[in-house]
């Protein structure tokens, strides 16, 4: 029997390594097309990502327009169609035995449907159960709790039989009133020693590898 029936994932940087190979660089690309001149460091990026989630950095750093931000998510959709991440090592087996078990896969993100099943297909040859990513209005994405109401109500979970694993504190936002446990995926931030720090003292637990996760998940220690 599994320890947790429902494995609610986040896909950026906790699946698939993205940020620094893929969303970092086209949006400094597209800083360059909307705020010529201006810059900012991988660092912030992480940093602004973290605290206020990528549309609020967008809008409330640089100013983005409504249509800029249109044009930006269109733009990045052409881009992360060419552009595959690699999944981190040994996620794939924390998602298959979790499938083969009988358990569910439901991802929260802020990817769309599109890249997020792409990535499952090409990586581990399984799909998701459920997702919910960029393609639901803004204001039923993460941190917003919509997502794991919706599961609960749609597949009878308690709170106690899911976790949602993330490398960032909109999931932490989205999951504690809850009562739904999280686990900080902290392979997908050791880079960030400050941002890591404070989400291993928010989360329930932590976990510096996928391995380490799986071993947890599926109480091999």
């Amino acid at each position: 029997m599994l320890k947790y029936p429902c494995l609610v994932l986040d896909h950026d940087d906790t699946v698939v390594q993205s940020e620094k190979n893929i969303g970092y660089p086209f949006f400094c690309y597209i800083l360059d097309q909307f705020r010529p001149g201006q810059t900012i460091t991988l660092e912030q990026f992480a940093q602004d990502c973290y605290e206020l989630g990528f549309a609020e950095m967008c809008r409330s750093r640089w100013q983005f327009t409504p249509k800029e931000l249109e044009d930006e998510y269109h733009g990045w959709m052409d881009y992360v169609m060419t552009h595959i991440p690699d999944p981190f090592p040994g996620i794939g087996s924390v998602i298959r035995r979790q499938k083969a078990e009988g358990g569910m896969i439901c991802v929260v993100s802020h990817s769309s449907v599109v890249n997020i099943t792409r990535d499952y297909e090409t990586h581990f040859g399984v799909q998701p159960d459920v997702i919910y990513g960029w393609d639901y209005p803004e204001e039923l994405r993460k941190p917003n709790p919509f997502p794991l109401l919706d599961i609960m109500e749609k597949y009878h979970f308690t709170p106690d039989q899911m976790i949602v694993v993330d490398d960032m504190k909109l999931a932490w936002n989205m999951a504690h009133p809850l009562g739904v446990q999280v686990a900080f995926a902290g392979w997908g931030r050791r880079e960030f020693p400050a941002l890591a720090k404070e989400m291993q003292a928010l989360c329930d637990y932590s976990f510096d590898t996928p391995e380490a996760l799986g071993r947890f998940l599926f109480e091999e220690e």
